[in-house]
């Protein structure tokens, strides 16, 4: 049986993350994988630079860390120097851990290569949909967060320290993240997948909205 650097890190990060919850759990880093993966395969780009990226993206999230900003790189490179990785690979993969994650609606991204925009794109499709929806109201409610209040309007961040700090409720997070995904995906094939993903949270928000303003509760 092959025992592949990719292979042996993929064991690790499943050890870190089998018993994460709120939605930033193994399974989406697996997703996070194999859709980077499909789209190598359609985009081009070096294969094993963005396996261990997407496999590593959430490393050291601030979500999960404690709040910590710009820290998954640093922790990224102790991991694969304990595989004994190549250290241009290293410096590769970790180049890109820390430009992957959504820093806020008026913050650019800083993504500088095809392999970088390939993890972006995967992690970014992972965040819409039907299960990008399962796991906003996960991570809402494994941070005692309200659905919704409708009082409470939505803030487009200038900063990913005003983003990362952020306690909105989670109706909210569509309109400061998840609906602006679609127009920041990069490659042609992530961008006609996030098409189709985006008009089903349209379509989920204004259902949402009728069941929300019912005339029954009248």
């Amino acid at each position: 049986m092959m025992n592949t650097l990719v292979e042996r890190v993929k064991s690790q990060v499943y050890s870190i993350f089998k018993e994460e919850y709120s939605g930033h759990d193994f399974h989406h880093i697996d997703r996070v994988f194999r859709m980077a993966t499909f789209l190598q395969k359609q985009e081009g780009g070096d294969l094993e630079v963005i396996q261990l990226a997407a496999l590593l993206h959430d490393i050291s999230d601030h979500k999960l860390n404690g709040g910590k900003l710009n820290d998954g790189s640093r922790v990224a490179r102790a991991l694969l120097q304990e595989h004994k990785a190549d250290v241009i690979l290293i410096d590769n993969v970790c180049a890109l851990i820390d430009k992957v994650s959504y820093k806020g609606a008026l913050v650019k991204d800083e993504m500088f290569n095809l392999e970088g925009m390939i993890v972006q794109d995967a992690d970014r499709l992972d965040a819409i949909g039907a299960i990008g929806i399962a796991r906003a109201f996960a991570f809402g409610g494994s941070r005692n967060r309200p659905m919704y209040e409708p009082d409470e309007k939505p803030q487009l961040h200038t900063s990913f320290q005003s983003y990362a700090g952020s306690q909105g409720n989670t109706i909210n997070h569509f309109h400061e993240k998840l609906l602006l995904l679609k127009d920041r995906l990069h490659t042609a094939t992530a961008k006609e997948i996030g098409e189709k993903r985006h008009q089903f949270m349209l379509n989920f928000l204004e259902q949402f909205e009728q069941e929300w303003t019912s005339e029954y509760y009248d």
